[in-house]
C-alpha cells in the first residue's frame, strides 16, 4: 500500500485481521484462548498485581474467563470497562461474573458503581483486546479509541497486557500520535516483552 495514508493502512489491516479472526471456529477460539490465558497467569506482573482489569470478548476475541476465575480466587480486585454516554470508558469493579450484563453496544459491562481509583493504578494489570499488534507493542484496536483514551488516563503506573492469537502479530502496526502501546503481547505460542527486541522475546513451543 505504497503512498496510502495511515488511516487507509489501518483500515486495510483491520479488515484483513478481523476476517482471519472471525474465521476461527468457536472450538478453536476456546482452545487457543485457554492456552493464552494459561501463559498470562504465569507472568510476574500479573502474579504480583493487586488489581486487574479485564474485558468481555466479542467477535472471537481471546476469552478472559480463566483469568477472572483465578483473580477472584487469589483475592485480586477485578475491574471491567464500561462505556459512558460520551464514549468515555471507566473501569468498574466486579465481585463475580453475575455483575456483567449486556450494554448498549452489545458487549457485557459491569453493573456496579465502584470505579477504579487513582490509588489503584499502581500495581494494576490491564488486559486488553485488539485487532493486530507488533513486537514493539503497537496496537490496532476496533477503531473507536476507547482503550487509547483510557490507557492515557492510567499513565505509567499500570502494566498493559494484550491477549491475541499468533496470526494477529504483524511486522508493523501503523500508528498515530494518540495510539497507546502495550507492555506485553501474549499469544498461544509466546509471550512478547515489548521492551525488548523481538529476538529477545520469551518463546513458547
Amino acid at each position: 500500500m505504497w503512498g496510502a495514508s495511515i488511516a487507509e493502512r489501518k483500515k486495510a489491516l483491520r479488515a484483513a485481521a478481523l476476517s482471519q479472526r472471525n474465521s476461527l471456529s468457536t472450538a478453536e477460539s476456546r482452545l487457543r484462548s485457554r492456552s493464552i490465558q494459561a501463559k498470562a497467569l504465569e507472568i510476574s506482573d500479573y502474579l504480583a498485581s493487586r488489581s486487574v482489569a479485564l474485558y468481555c470478548p466479542v467477535q472471537n476475541e481471546v476469552c478472559t474467563g480463566d483469568i477472572l476465575e483465578h483473580a477472584l480466587k487469589t483475592r485480586k480486585k477485578v475491574f471491567y470497562p464500561r462505556v459512558g454516554q460520551e464514549n468515555s470508558m471507566a473501569f468498574i469493579r466486579v465481585l463475580s461474573a453475575t455483575e456483567l450484563k449486556v450494554g448498549r453496544f452489545g458487549v457485557r459491562e459491569p453493573t456496579g458503581g465502584r470505579r477504579l481509583s487513582e490509588a489503584e493504578h499502581l500495581g494494576l494489570v490491564v488486559f486488553v483486546p485488539g485487532v493486530a499488534f507488533d513486537a514493539q507493542g503497537n496496537r490496532l484496536g476496533r477503531g473507536q479509541g476507547w482503550y487509547d483514551r483510557a490507557l492515557e488516563q492510567l499513565g505509567e503506573k499500570a502494566t498493559v497486557v494484550a491477549l491475541a492469537y499468533e496470526f494477529q502479530i504483524v511486522d508493523a502496526v501503523p500508528i498515530e500520535a494518540w495510539d497507546r502501546n502495550v507492555h506485553y503481547v501474549i499469544t498461544e505460542k509466546r509471550v512478547i516483552d515489548c521492551a525488548t527486541t523481538p529476538s529477545q522475546s520469551s518463546q513458547f513451543c
